[in-house]
């Protein structure tokens, strides 16, 4: 099979940590600017409302919603972020797993709104070298065009599809997709019956360890 991971709230938590990040990038960027916990949170609030579906669909392409995501504060926010974030329980672990079993395991996920910072993010992980591929989507490349760039590249077998977002599967993949919906509470809230409703094959999971039992079931 083919196990396509995303990586914030599916692998790692990056989330849990935006709000110190944004405030060591203030603190770095504008030393001299007052308030900086109380724009911390402001800013915290914004971004989190990005992470919203579109309607029940996402795109696929990459837009900095502000300026302020923009240019030096926002990749020295993405290197604190980087440095904050944690792998959930059992990444590393579940990822080599997969590959030990013979399957292939890549990174599928959206690029953030700095072209290159996902795969930044992704090395400073420590889980960059465990993947068999990185494909990465927006700035240009929809995620329609970047699953048609697997299927070209690894054929038309079972693909597993894990994601937080489960809003990005509504129209995409094909019929030998699986999708599995990595349940994290900083997404979860933005989820609907009326979005899971539209997805075929879906499978819940509330840890990295429990896929390995929907893959179980799935050789069947």
């Amino acid at each position: 099979m083919i196990i396509a991971f995303d990586f914030d709230g599916t692998l790692v938590d990056s989330y849990s940590c935006i709000e110190e990040a944004f405030y060591r990038a203030l603190r770095r960027t504008y030393p001299w600017f007052p308030g900086k916990r109380y724009m911390a949170k402001l800013l915290t609030k914004i971004e989190l409302q990005f992470e919203r579906p579109r309607f029940g669909r996402h795109s696929g392409k990459i837009k900095a919603p502000m300026k302020i995501f923009q240019g030096k504060f926002a990749r020295i926010w993405f290197e604190e972020r980087a440095k904050l974030t944690k792998p959930l329980e059992g990444a590393r672990e579940v990822l080599k797993e997969l590959k030990r079993e013979g399957h292939i395991v890549i990174s599928f996920s959206a690029e953030d709104f700095i072209p290159g910072v996902k795969e930044y993010r992704l090395r400073q992980s420590g889980l960059y070298d465990i993947f068999d591929d990185v494909i990465i989507f927006g700035h240009g490349v929809s995620i329609k065009e970047a699953f048609r760039l697997v299927r070209e590249k690894y054929g038309n077998e079972t693909f597993v599809w894990v994601d937080d977002k489960p809003w990005r599967f509504i129209g995409n993949g094909d019929e030998n997709t699986e999708y599995v919906w990595m349940y994290f509470p900083y997404t979860a809230r933005f989820v609907t019956k009326e979005i899971l409703d539209k997805i075929p094959h879906l499978h819940v999971i509330y840890d990295l360890w429990s896929l390995l039992d929907v893959l179980r079931r799935l050789s069947v």
